[in-house]
């Protein structure tokens, strides 16, 4: 899949497999003047959710903001709208599943193909122009679609792409794409930060109380397993024939949901301070124990590393590998992913461990 360079304690060799990009404080929460609202605003024509748990945009009936919005964006910009935006270009996955799952169409986005394979929680409707790779969009493509609002991931608040939109005159919106201070607070918030400005504060609630219920409800079903309740999730890729393995340790988003559902993340490896990804490999992996294996599910060869894992006399003699505690994740779950994505996993983890 595509990448994007990710300033990280542990080195280059994180770039190689998923896209992880941002740096550490959570959005700040801004404030939206809404004098009025109207019924349903801007009813995205993305496909319907049909797990339970999951209200979608066909279903959706909550109202949208209307007047002035005014708000302060992740970097302390303030970012102000004659009215929520509804043009909006988004250049980061986890940003355009969060203009989905409030029901916004986007009139642009960066490599639509790439957020098709990895992030099934949304689905972009047809028509939505597509600018080029999330790392170095074509500026000309993203204005010709004519955006009210570009959003944004950057890493400071002299990221070179700020400085680049600014140029055309339309707003930004800059977010962060994670904290390992608490990835689960700086998810939702970069969700509500995007639902104020767009005027979706009404269905963010809605989408939000959902994901409480859901991390509810998998708890409950955790907890009346008698599964081991160490763990480790990781994905990894092939370079020069060596197996390199990433695993998601403390401040990861899919390892903070896992501890929320009551297990033990088993990597204390040394992570990056943003995303708390670690890396290692698979010798590295002899040091949690008998912790529980999750991995990222892929239908992509050329990202699916455990054909070569399993060729290997130590990755065989692992405690998870011997007692079959081994759970591939299904396809498509975003890992850096916004509420859907995140129920997703609260789904996975459940699943696997009541199987």
């Amino acid at each position: 899949m595509r990448t994007r360079a990710t300033t990280t304690i542990l080195g280059s060799a994180l770039l190689a497999l998923l896209a992880a990009c941002g740096t550490t404080q959570p959005a700040a929460s801004g404030t939206t003047s809404a004098a009025e609202v109207t019924s349903s605003g801007s009813a995205s024509a993305a496909a319907e959710e049909t797990a339970t748990g999951r209200t979608s945009c066909a279903a959706d009936t909550t109202s949208t903001a209307t007047g002035p919005v005014s708000l302060t964006d992740a970097f302390g910009r303030t970012v102000e709208l004659a009215k929520p935006a509804e043009r909006v270009a988004v250049l980061e996955w986890q940003q355009m599943e969060d203009v989905l799952t409030l029901c916004v169409d986007p009139v642009a986005v960066a490599d639509a193909e790439g957020f098709t394979r990895w992030d099934t929680a949304e689905t972009l409707p047809a028509g939505v122009a597509d600018v080029g790779t999330r790392g170095e969009p074509s500026l000309d493509a993203l204005f010709a679609a004519n955006p009210d609002l570009v959003i944004i991931e950057a890493y400071t608040p002299d990221d070179e792409i700020i400085a680049q939109l600014a140029a055309y005159q339309v707003p930004v919106l800059a977010t962060k794409g994670a904290d390992a201070a608490d990835p689960v607070k700086q998810m939702t918030d970069t969700f509500t930060l995007i639902a104020e400005a767009t005027g979706r504060q009404e269905r963010a609630q809605v989408v939000v109380d959902e994901f409480t219920e859901s991390l509810a409800s998998a708890k409950a079903a955790v907890a009346s397993t008698e599964a081991g309740k160490e763990f480790v999730y990781f994905d990894g890729w092939v370079e020069g024939g060596n197996v390199n393995i990433r695993p998601f340790g403390q401040g990861s988003l899919i390892g903070e949901l896992g501890e929320q559902l009551g297990l033990t993340n088993a990597w204390t490896g040394e992570v990056d301070p943003s995303y708390g990804l670690g890396q290692t490999d698979i010798e590295g992996m002899t040091t949690v124990g008998d912790a529980t294996f999750f991995y990222t599910g892929t239908e992509d060869p050329d990202s699916d590393v455990m054909g070569e894992l399993a060729k290997n006399e130590i990755w065989k003699a692992l405690p998870a590998v011997v007692e079959g505690n081994t759970h591939a994740f299904p396809p498509g779950i975003w890992t850096f992913g916004g509420p859907r994505s995140a129920q997703q996993v609260l789904d996975a983890y459940a699943a696997q461990l009541t199987a």
